[in-house]
């Protein structure tokens, strides 16, 4: 009755509790992480937008950590984040390359990531949201093209080297001024977004070159220090200012091309309610779009003005929201303090009722409970003097279990120790009589009889030391100490190779065997092949061992949606209920049958469960099955695969293991020979391919599109094969991708197809493919369009040397203006000694290894031996045309000392510099 009365108490009390806290407090529901890569006026109107979208969901928290350019703090920033738990991480990546694993660490761990204003170098995250900085950039130089008529000199003030946006809004603006040769890019200078950095560039630039007719910088604060630097010493008038972000308020983009100081700039929006509109999406789980790209618009003189009073109403119109906002929560707050004061006084009215009804419901009760413990407490002396008198058997019950499990325990220990002796005893014999057998059967001159009685010994002795290792392996497993070897593993071909190990033994006993597998079906899985060979002979061994004269063995092979299973049927063997349940125990041996060690079938399931598997066993009058189901792993994961870069003198030598993206059985690969990369999803396809090509290529596969485009573009192959229909993305969207990267627009791409509708053949060559094949396809076909397209390409690298123009070769635009402006680059810095790829390759927009192998791609060269050649082609130049001398000359062209260069040139030309000079006067 205590009980029933506490809780009567107890219910209103915690009703008041909880209304309580339901009314004054407000629920979180989920919580945003947003890390901010700087910190400066753009980020704090996006801010600012974020957190006032979020005022129109219930519920919602942002959290917004800000750092200053600097990489480490942002990956600290965002494993906070990742071990707060947030619901959905939104970042902003200061530099691609260092941000990017902490971003893939929190989208595997499954956190949805919203990825915004700058990209990652991987597709692991939830959503993009931003402008298209490249056809942002684009948009500027058509604006500057349009604006100098087609003429005229332009400096580029860029952000940070190691930003998308930096990167793309450069070749964006490159890319459209391009078709102009009478418009010059003077320069582009890193200035790390900042206004400071972007003055010190420009007064550079300023003394570096008198004539400047454009200044384009990738954000507003930078066009106005270069504008400041330049109104400073008197020469802003004679040049334009552009810049971009176009952000309203006092000294911002907007403001600045009113008060002339800059001629335009380009709207770069900020998207921050886009953002929370998304994530809500998300959270909700709704319909998102996964790339939102943000558009733009030219702000200049023309509409400046009516964009500042647009502006600045809207900010008047987000000041009143906040306001009504602020007064909202006052009233709710207001309404949940009233609410708590009613409820509180309806409960301590029922506090009191409940107390009062609960007060007369004890007295009704005590008296009646008083007399059940009266007649209880003489039934509970009774219990209690029984309790003790089987307290005191099961006491003694208790003491013969321990005894006898110490003595079965002491006899189990004793047995596995003498076996394991004896095994170990077995092993050397055993091997004495092995290897003078398989001498003999070495012995061509032998007889068919003694032949034959040889191969009986040698198979009876590999059955001796199966047992023994038999044994040995069961003592491991029970020592916890026995190891499993992974590795690809193909059921169907190994069974049916063991199949011929009992193929004398079922024919002596008359037994008909069946051996049956689903059709079509791939049943290769990750295991250890030894103990897969252990289990399966186990097995079958028991199978024919109890399977009586003229019965039958069925073994099947099935393949279900997560598990590979195989059984063993035999006939004329029954095992009872009792028996099939302890079948799998050590030592147990069925009753009738005496024969063997009892170790075998508990061996074959300790194998079975080291694999992840199961194993049953089923009897009935038709005899016993046994079913093993093991689970059906994946093997295209499992190799890892060691790629060997060829050096590049002593700039690349690094030896890569890759194992994002398994390459198949290839693990080095040969400089010497071509890389032919095949994209498709079938396995059997991709298998076959590469047995037809690697006898004369090194041999890359992917098992999808996105898989594909990331090897390209890492290992740039000399042939891409790729399958058109694939899930997910196709091979024609695959094509085009591959034909817009600047690392993969040189490398030609074969179409394999089932389809032969023209409509997609057209949609194939307008993305960019160089051949289609039909399937079923001719492999010599295949073979002749590789070794074609090879030799097409290979007339690039002739440029360097024999100085044809690039009209005539057949190369897109794209490689076409790269090698041009390597090689303009290269004659306008080759005379400093300490240029190296790391310079030239950020002066190219890549990195030092991405340079490395586009250019040996492209010309058979490595980016030194092209800065070599191209010094002592200018030096002979110089040699036969001035009267400078030899150190002169090796100065000018950018050896470090006259020696070396006199060594290169000897070994270049045959002959040194000086023997030149002598055949010159002569």
């Amino acid at each position: 009755m205590r009980r029933y009365t506490f809780q009567l108490l107890l219910i209103p009390m915690l009703s008041l509790f909880w209304l309580t806290a339901s009314c004054t407090h407000r629920d979180v529901h989920f919580r945003i992480g947003v890390s901010q890569c700087s910190d400066d006026e753009w980020r704090h109107q996006m801010n600012n937008e974020m957190l006032r979208e979020a005022l129109f969901y219930d519920g919602v928290e942002v959290d917004i950590r800000t750092v200053k350019d600097d990489n480490a703090q942002q990956i600290e920033d965002i494993r906070h984040f990742i071990q707060e738990g947030v619901d959905l991480l939104v970042v902003a990546p200061n530099e691609a390359a260092p941000i990017t694993p902490v971003v893939e660490e929190a989208f595997d761990r499954g956190i949805p990531v919203i990825v915004f204003d700058r990209k990652i170098l991987s597709d692991k995250y939830t959503a993009y949201i931003g402008a298209d900085n490249y056809e942002l950039g684009k948009a500027i130089g058509n604006y500057v093209a349009n604006m100098l008529h087609g003429r005229g000199n332009i400096v580029e003030i860029a952000g940070l080297t190691g930003s998308t946006s930096a990167m793309d809004r450069h070749q964006g603006f490159v890319s459209a001024i391009s078709p102009y040769p009478g418009i010059q890019l003077l320069a582009r200078e890193d200035a790390g977004w900042l206004r400071s950095e972007a003055g010190e560039r420009m007064d550079t630039l300023l003394k570096r070159f008198p004539e400047i007719d454009v200044v384009y910088a990738q954000n507003d604060r930078m066009a106005a220090g270069a504008y400041a630097v330049a109104k400073q010493q008197g020469r802003a008038e004679e040049m334009r200012f552009i810049g971009t972000d176009a952000l309203p308020g006092e000294g911002y983009g907007v403001e600045q091309v009113l008060n002339g100081q800059l001629d335009a700039t380009f709207i770069y929006p900020t998207g921050g309610d886009r953002v929370i509109q998304i994530a809500m999406d998300i959270l909700n789980k709704h319909d998102y779009p996964r790339e939102t790209v943000l558009g733009t618009s030219v702000v200049d003189a023309t509409n400046a003005q009516i964009m500042q009073m647009q502006t600045s109403h809207i900010a008047t119109l987000d000041e009143k929201i906040e306001t009504m906002n602020g007064k909202m929560s006052q009233f709710f707050d207001r309404y949940a303090t009233q609410q708590v004061v009613l409820y509180g006084s309806l409960l301590v009215l029922l506090l009191v009722v409940g107390l009062l009804v609960a007060v007369y419901l004890s007295l009704r009760t005590k008296n009646r409970l008083n007399r059940k413990l009266s007649r209880q407490k003489e039934k509970l002396e009774e219990q209690k003097l029984q309790l003790t008198q089987q307290k005191e058997q099961l006491i003694q019950q208790k003491e013969q279990l321990e005894q006898l499990s110490r003595e079965l325990e002491e006899a189990t220990h004793a047995k596995l120790v003498f076996f394991t002796n004896v095994s170990h005893d077995f092993r050397t014999p055993l091997t004495l009589i092995a290897d003078p057998v398989n001498q003999l059967l070495a012995d061509k001159s032998l007889g068919e009889r003694p032949h034959q009685l040889l191969e009986l010994m040698k198979k009876n002795v590999n059955i001796l030391l199966r047992l023994v290792n038999q044994i040995l392996d069961f003592r491991k497993v029970e020592n916890g100490r026995m190891e499993l070897h992974l590795e690809p593993f193909d059921l169907l071909s190994s069974f049916r190779g063991w199949n011929d190990s009992f193929r004398m033994a079922l024919l002596k006993k008359h037994i008909s065997f069946f051996f049956e597998a689903t059709p079509d079906m791939d049943f290769r899985m990750m295991a250890d092949g030894e103990k897969m060979e252990r289990i399966y002979f186990n097995l079958l061994s028991n199978a024919v061992k109890y399977t009586p004269e003229n019965g039958k063995i069925m073994v099947r092979l099935e393949a279900e949606a997560t598990n590979f299973r195989f059984s063993v049927f035999n006939s004329g063997s029954h095992i009872s209920p009792k028996e099939v349940d302890a079948i799998f125990e050590r030592f147990y041996q069925i009753d009738g049958h005496q024969a063997g060690t009892g170790i075998g079938l508990a061996l074959v399931r300790a194998f079975v469960e080291m694999h992840g598997g199961q194993i049953t066993a089923h009897s009935d009058e038709k005899g016993a099955t046994f079913t093993v189901l093991f689970p059906a792993q994946s093997v295209s994961q499992y190799h890892p695969t060691v790629v060997t870069l060829p050096s590049e003198e002593a700039e690349v030598s690094t030896t890569l293991v890759e194992t994002d993206f398994p390459m198949g059985e290839e693990e080095t690969r040969d400089a010497d020979r071509p890389a032919v990369l095949v994209i498709d999803d079938n396995a059997d396809i991709r298998n076959y391919v590469k047995t037809l090509l690697a006898e004369e290529y090194h041999v890359l596969d992917a098992p999808e599109a996105a898989t594909g485009i990331r090897l390209a573009m890492k290992y740039v192959p000399d042939v891409i094969v790729s399958d058109v229909m694939m899930p997910g993305m196709d091979g024609v969207e695959c094509c085009r991708r591959l034909k817009t990267e600047l690392q993969t627009c040189h490398v030609p791409v074969i179409l394999l197809t089932a389809c032969s509708l023209d409509e997609q053949r057209i949609q194939g060559y307008n993305g960019g493919a160089d051949s289609y094949i039909s399937k079923p396809f001719n492999s010599q076909l295949l073979l002749s369009r590789i070794r074609n397209l090879i030799d097409s390409r290979r007339q690039l690298r002739q440029f360097f040397g024999d100085n044809q123009t690039l009209a005539k070769e057949n190369i897109c635009d794209i490689d076409k203006d790269f090698v041009s402006r390597f090689k303009s680059l290269v004659e306008e810095k080759m005379r400093d000694p300490e240029l190296n790829v790391e310079d030239l390759g950020k002066d190219m927009g890549l990195s030092r290894v991405q340079l490395y192998r586009k250019l040996k791609s492209l010309t058979n060269y490595a980016p030194n031996e092209l800065l070599r050649q191209a010094r002592l082609k200018k030096a002979t130049s110089l040699l036969a045309s001035s009267e400078m001398t030899v150190a002169e000359i090796a100065y000018e062209v950018g050896f470090s000392s006259p020696s070396y260069f006199t060594k290169c040139y000897k070994e270049q030309f045959g002959e040194s510099p000086t023997d030149f000079l002598k055949r010159k006067n002569l």
